[in-house]
């Protein structure tokens, strides 16, 4: 066991004490809601309302993937009267925390087993993809997951979060709509792009886009020179135009790309976290990448 995570275990016995568990708050008290990510945080907070205090572990402009839990992030979760987190791979790391916190607050996974949902599969692993919120009408069944669970961990409530999640689910749909608007200005040759990782496939399918390849199969993982050399060829023979990647990863890899091929980089994409103004809700995320990709393939 290494040193971080016997910090992370000694905490967690001097918190679990203190845990509040699943009860409902009491009379005039918020429901303390954590998540993994700010994206997900955004979701709750506009299903919650006033009615919720939201904390995001992972803070903006930085990886889900990748992040190592600090001992500030088990005290917060020992307060914690409802967890949310993606699931399907993304954010597992959060799974032992929880059990070392053992704090009786339930845990929502919002992308497993979601009811309708068609899982783009990775054909060498298996495993599912777990970005479905890039497709709005899988983030309004996240937004119908989470406001089923705040109105259980909190049932004096319950109306309004499920209110709430009606008027939020609403506006999510007209995002939908005016997302398939914009989209539909992109000429069906100019469709293909290339990912710096693997999470785009539903807003690709979602929205009429073809993603010719990924630059790294994941986070923190270097691709081999000759899958890169691979994806140089596909870039050229499909004649894409651009490769997107996200603003919290580095790009040196991708402007290589770019340089032999001719393709343009769009370096400021968001997908598992917010950022800096303006793109500081899921909303704002939708709206910016999609700008973005009509920008340069429209």
């Amino acid at each position: 066991m290494n040193r971080t995570l016997l910090c992370l275990v000694a905490v967690a016995v001097l918190v679990a004490g203190c845990a509040s568990g699943s009860a409902s708050p009491p009379p005039g008290a918020k429901l303390a809601v954590v998540t993994t990510s700010t994206v997900f945080a955004d979701l709750v907070r506009n299903v919650g309302g006033d009615l919720v205090t939201v904390s995001s572990l992972v803070p903006p402009n930085a990886d889900v993937h990748t992040f190592a839990p600090r001992p500030s992030d088990i005290r917060t979760l020992a307060g914690a009267r409802l967890v949310v987190m993606n699931g399907l791979g993304l954010d597992d790391w959060l799974n032992r925390t929880i059990e070392s916190v053992a704090t009786g607050a339930p845990v929502v996974r919002l992308a497993e087993d979601l009811p309708g949902a068609a899982y783009v599969v990775n054909e060498k692993t298996g495993t599912p993809n777990p970005h479905l919120w890039m497709d709005v009408t899988y983030a309004q069944r996240y937004v119908d997951r989470i406001a089923a669970a705040l109105a259980k961990a909190d049932p004096a409530h319950a109306a309004a979060y499920q209110s709430q999640g009606r008027e939020y689910r609403a506006r999510l749909g007209d995002l939908d709509a005016w997302v398939k608007q914009q989209t539909a200005s992109i000429a069906e040759a100019d469709r293909r792009f290339v990912a710096f990782h693997d999470a785009l496939p539903y807003y690709a399918r979602a929205y009429g886009l073809e993603i010719v390849g990924i630059v790294v199969a994941a986070p923190g993982q270097e691709p081999s020179a000759g899958y890169t050399a691979q994806l140089i060829d596909a870039i050229r023979a499909a004649r894409v135009k651009a490769i997107f990647a996200e603003a919290q990863f580095p790009s040196k890899l991708v402007d290589q790309i770019a340089q032999q091929t001719g393709a343009t980089v769009v370096a400021e994409l968001y997908d598992d976290s917010i950022g800096d103004p303006p793109v500081t809700t899921y909303e704002a995320i939708i709206r910016w990448d999609t700008e973005q990709f009509v920008k340069a393939l429209a």
